[in-house]
């Protein structure tokens, strides 16, 4: 079939319920600023570091520190509603966790453009390594560095 672009369908009430489920086994409560900062999140686009999400929750609420934005980068990592990328520039990154499917990446190295794609002649090729190797996947990250078309032109 080849490669596609993949489109991340969102299912932000399934998030929200996530977070209430996990801050109520850890007793934790919900705020204003730890609820903007998840909404902020829900609503980004592809991969953000703390540092964007920070200043994307300043221009709404300019109150609202650092610290309480790498917080709540944790627990929503740690209640399995964002999940943290390192490519190869060793900066984290979030993304919301695809609870739905499996997505490989491109990375372009100039200009920091990450694709996400899924391809199942990929899937399958892996699927085929492993099992000819005695292997049994639990799991894998794919992430392919070059240039964009952008940067090469």
């Amino acid at each position: 079939m080849g490669p596609r672009t993949v489109e991340k369908h969102v299912h932000k009430d399934e998030a929200w319920e996530r977070v209430r489920r996990y801050l109520a086994q850890k007793g934790l409560r919900s705020t204003g600023q730890r609820d903007l900062i998840i909404e902020t999140f829900l609503a980004a686009s592809g991969h953000i570091n703390a540092e964007e999400l920070t200043r994307a929750v300043k221009r709404r609420n300019r109150g609202v520190g650092a610290a309480t934005v790498y917080r709540t980068l944790r627990l929503l990592s740690d209640c399995g509603v964002a999940v943290a990328r390192t490519f190869g520039d060793g900066e984290k990154r979030y993304e919301v966790e695809d609870h739905d499917g499996h997505h490989d990446h491109l990375i372009c190295e100039s200009c920091g453009t990450i694709v996400e794609f899924e391809d199942d002649e990929i899937e399958a090729l892996q699927d085929a390594v492993a099992k000819r190797y005695g292997f049994r996947l639990s799991r894998h990250k794919h992430e392919l560095y070059g240039l964009c078309r952008k940067c090469i032109s």
